[in-house]
């Protein structure tokens, strides 16, 4: 009896792993390290926007910033729900188009035309890095995280081109 157990639990073990196995290869470990990445750039992002709701009284930069929010932190939600996904170890390194610390710093202390303008550059900068990475996933086996991928490289690249219309209005 005991050995009829023991061959149950451990069966029922093992299907548990081959099931854990199988949920986890829903995504690639390519789509993990872009969400790892993704989160964090996208977070400062949306840090970026909320200075900007401080800092302007463009009524075009806050729009563009409430935008910005709007599309970002249901993708950083998305992300999060995907298995495998542990919170970030990149908070702190330097990703393609991530602002530094520095950055970040003069961002909060500039105000009116100088905050904008660092504003669109540094959202520009941010959203090509962001256009890069995306890139990086854009063919991944997984249909949602190609189509996010599809979904970021398109919206930032509109972005990119209003950000741009308005730097040229300085």
């Amino acid at each position: 009896m005991k050995r009829v157990f023991l061959v149950v639990v451990g069966a029922l073990l093992l299907s548990g792993c081959a099931a854990s196995t199988q949920s986890n290869s829903e995504y690639s470990s390519a789509d993990i390290a872009f969400a790892e990445m993704m989160i964090p750039h996208h977070e400062q992002a949306i840090e970026m926007s909320e200075i900007a709701f401080l800092n302007t009284t463009n009524p075009d930069l806050l729009q563009l910033a409430q935008e910005i929010k709007d599309a970002q932190s249901p993708e950083i939600e998305l992300m999060n729900s995907w298995t495998g996904v542990k919170a970030s170890t990149h908070a702190g390194h330097m990703m393609d188009g991530m602002l530094s610390e520095s950055e970040i710093s003069d961002l909060r202390e500039a105000k009116g035309k100088e905050f904008d303008r660092l504003f669109l550059e540094g959202m520009i900068k941010h959203h090509e890095g962001a256009i890069e990475m995306a890139q990086d996933v854009a063919d991944s086996d997984n249909k949602g995280v190609a189509d996010l991928s599809a979904s970021i490289i398109s919206a930032q690249e509109f972005e990119i081109s209003k950000m741009k219309e308005l730097l040229a209005n300085f």
